[in-house]
């Protein structure tokens, strides 16, 4: 009997398109911090393109788009000037009062100047450590994280967010870019490959943003499982209070992928993962299971650049159509 193939795909660029979502969530984020600011009204809308932050984004190491944002103020803060003992919000009434205090005239013109600022900066300063942001990036979304809270309003919008948090959106009202995301792949060739092989999906999302689209697109049927963002930080939890040893799980490393066969416990003869970053193709590359890297750059604004990066990073494959995948597969 000839044995299923095992494939797993990530969500965000591969399954959906979140380049109107989540890409312009961290955009929307990274302005919405700095209101209430000196200057803030100089600030260009929006604060800079998406080619930058997406060309940002590949250079590896922020598959979660919490951390994504949060570089972004790193380097933006570069260009920022911050009152005196402004590095350790005690709380969000103190953080409200630095941001008062802030200068961002300079940043202003620099973004106003400069065609991709986000790299230009990561050119000068590498990936700075910003005291005042770091402080507000701790915590979780309800317990002072100022950067997860304004990600999480834009991104979900009201009823989401009170439905998921059971609190009021504090900085923004609007509707959730969540409701702008569109699928990337013809369902039908999800129900074709569904017959013959193994579906899994593997995705730096917290849960309950995977479950939207998966429900909301009529997806679910075809996986047999869903790995998540909180399959990692249960494990990453288990490990510090059994070990005292606190260490990262998300792509690029590999745990996700060798954690899916575990879990199916079924035979395949082969098996692949299909992503859209860098850090894909390195969980891929690291796996102990032998996954084939798939490159996927259907959504890029610049494929040939992530076309160069991506078989960098070790993907076996490249495809900027979903025509060609079952070839692949085989």
């Amino acid at each position: 009997m000839t044995l299923p193939k095992l494939i797993v795909f990530d969500m965000d660029g591969v399954l959906i398109d979140v380049s109107g979502s989540y890409r312009e969530t961290a955009r929307k984020t990274a302005r919405l911090f700095f209101d209430g600011a000196r200057g803030f009204g100089k600030l260009p809308d929006p604060l800079f393109p998406l080619t930058d932050l997406a060309e940002l984004k590949q250079t590896g190491g922020l598959n979660n788009d919490w951390d994504l944002t949060a570089l972004t103020l790193h380097l933006l803060f570069a260009k920022v000037k911050t009152p005196a003992g402004s590095s350790s919000p005690d709380n969000s009434t103190r953080c409200e009062e630095t941001i008062c205090g802030c200068e961002v005239s300079e940043l202003a013109n620099f973004l106003k100047s400069s065609p991709r600022p986000l790299m230009d900066l990561l050119s000068r300063y590498s990936r700075r450590n910003d005291p005042f942001v770091a402080a507000c990036f701790q915590g979780d979304v309800l317990t002072g994280n100022r950067i997860k809270r304004i990600f999480q309003e834009i991104y979900l919008g009201r009823p989401l967010f009170m439905a998921h948090y059971g609190q009021e959106p504090r900085f923004y009202q609007g509707e959730g870019l969540i409701r702008r995301e569109s699928l990337l792949m013809d369902p039908a060739l999800l129900a074709d490959l569904s017959q013959n092989h193994i579906l899994a999906i593997a995705t730096g999302r917290p849960r309950a943003e995977a479950d939207f689209p998966l429900d909301r697109f009529d997806l679910r049927k075809y996986f047999q499982l869903v790995i998540t963002l909180d399959d990692c930080t249960r494990e990453e939890e288990r490990i510090l209070a059994e070990r005292g040893e606190r260490i990262s799980l998300k792509k690029p490393d590999p745990y996700m992928l060798d954690r899916i066969p575990r879990l199916i416990g079924k035979g395949f003869s082969e098996c692949y993962y299909l992503g859209d970053m860098p850090d894909d193709m390195q969980a891929a590359r690291s796996s102990k299971i032998g996954y084939r890297g798939v490159g996927v750059i259907l959504s890029s604004a610049e494929p040939e650049n992530l076309r160069r990066d991506l078989l960098q990073a070790g993907a076996d494959q490249i495809i900027d159509h979903y025509a060609a995948l079952p070839r692949i597969i085989g």
